[in-house]
């Protein structure tokens, strides 16, 4: 299913995440530009890479000198490897991201969002530690926000399309019901993925990584903000 809105409102302008999806567009903007073979440099060069954070001990200083090591957990969040890849992370994070930065305020959606794609690349990299593959994409962040939206909305609805061949009819669906399937879907996607090496593709487990990492910051936010009421 494609989403196309909520039923939730917001109380605020979700200024942190228009302000992320622009930085996300501007970076993609600025890959268009860009040769072949110099996306390809920019993705090694800001990308998540597992083996180099597992074993940097392997690589020799001049080939390190290529990446951003640490950093990369961060940087890799806004870069994106074609339109389906930008649009769809996009499209998620434009129609539940709001609801979310309304809910947890502006600052502290921002340390959400980043800690949810941090968590979500460390999630890829356990299961997939000697990988050489760069992996970029807000997906994971976004999945955090998913999760996030899952634990706080349980009564929201989804509009969204649902392909069935050639036809595209419009459905409302509880939100609940559209995540639980979107999170059911990856993990059995990435129960598949274990033990086979990839080569490219999708980061299974930084998605399932990313939105139980929302479920739970979200579950500890609202004890916190009960406790000190």
């Amino acid at each position: 299913m494609i989403p196309i809105r909520d039923t939730e409102r917001t109380r605020r302008r979700p200024i942190v995440n228009w302000t992320i999806i622009l930085l996300n567009l501007l970076v993609f903007a600025y890959e268009l530009t860009l040769t072949p073979k110099g996306l390809q440099q920019f993705t090694v060069r800001w990308g998540v890479i597992p083996a180099v954070i597992t074993n940097p001990g392997a690589f020799s200083p001049a080939a390190l000198s290529q990446t951003a090591g640490l950093l990369s957990l961060v940087t890799s969040l806004f870069i994106h490897v074609g339109w389906v890849h930008v649009i769809g992370n996009m499209l998620y994070l434009f129609i539940f991201g709001d609801n979310v930065e309304d809910i947890l305020g502006h600052g502290r959606y921002l340390f959400f969002y980043l800690a949810g794609g941090i968590a979500a690349s460390l999630a890829h990299i356990i299961t997939s530690p000697t990988s050489l593959v760069p992996t970029v994409g807000a997906s994971g962040a976004v999945a955090s926000v998913l999760g996030a939206y899952f634990v706080n909305f349980p009564r929201s609805r989804v509009t969204a399309l649902f392909p069935i061949g050639f036809f595209l009819p419009v459905v409302q669906v509880p939100s609940i019901v559209f995540l639980f399937l979107w999170f059911i879907t990856n993990l059995f996607s990435g129960v598949a993925a274990l033990g086979i090496q990839a080569q490219g593709g999708v980061a299974w487990w930084a998605h399932i990584g990313g939105f139980i990492t929302g479920m739970v910051l979200s579950l500890l936010w609202r004890r916190r903000r009960v406790t000190f009421r």
